[in-house]
């Protein structure tokens, strides 16, 4: 089995930073297209950002084009995602998520195969 964990996720004020890592382990994480997703209290899980198999291509939801960057480091089989002007809407429960079958990303949950077990984010005002 794929084992992903998620590291990072904390409180921080608002306009501040976090950084997320997703470290990939039992797997070819080369082989997998990556994405983060997020869920606030009584909200659905949302897509955030995807990144293909290479990192050449990504995607990102519109509420954090501009704030966030996904990337990886296939050497070292993490993912990250670096958050920064944070604001209290972005509140929520990170998950990383890995997909086999596609080579970017998307934003469909049933599309991935594996899902780390989240980190929350608590932005504060």
């Amino acid at each position: 089995q794929v084992q992903l964990v998620e590291s990072g996720g904390g409180l921080v004020q608002a306009g501040g930073s976090l950084r997320l890592s997703c470290a990939a382990s039992r797997g070819t994480f080369s082989n997998y297209a990556m994405g983060w997703f997020r869920q606030a209290p009584g909200k659905e899980r949302e897509f955030v950002t995807g990144i293909s198999r290479v990192g050449s291509s990504t995607w990102y939801a519109d509420s954090v084009t501009g704030r966030f960057a996904i990337s990886r480091d296939n050497a070292k089989n993490t993912v990250y995602l670096q958050m920064n002007s944070l604001k209290p809407e972005d509140t929520a429960v990170y998950y990383c998520a890995a997909d086999l079958t596609h080579r970017v990303g998307g934003v469909r949950i049933n599309e991935y195969d594996y899902w780390g077990q989240g980190t929350q984010v608590t932005v504060s005002s």
